[in-house]
């Protein structure tokens, strides 16, 4: 089943992505910062969310994962 159809799944997609771009900003800013508009625009708005609400980020994610591991 698609993630988009699963809301489970859409919400791990959407974790993992934020993480992900936040990650990758912080390897590398300027990739990240140089698209904040257009379709790449989209990265740049999850690598601010993930940067700014990155307690709560951590606590879903772990949350998440223990879901998956162990409620599935």
């Amino acid at each position: 089943m698609s993630a988009i159809f699963n809301f489970h799944s859409l919400l791990t997609v959407i974790l993992l992505l934020m993480c992900t771009c936040a990650y990758i900003r912080s390897l590398a800013p300027s990739l990240l910062n140089r698209n904040n508009a257009g379709l790449f625009g989209i990265f740049w708005k999850y690598t601010r969310i993930g940067e700014r609400k990155s307690p709560s980020i951590a606590v879903s994610c772990a949350v998440m994962a223990f879901s998956i591991l162990f409620i599935q």
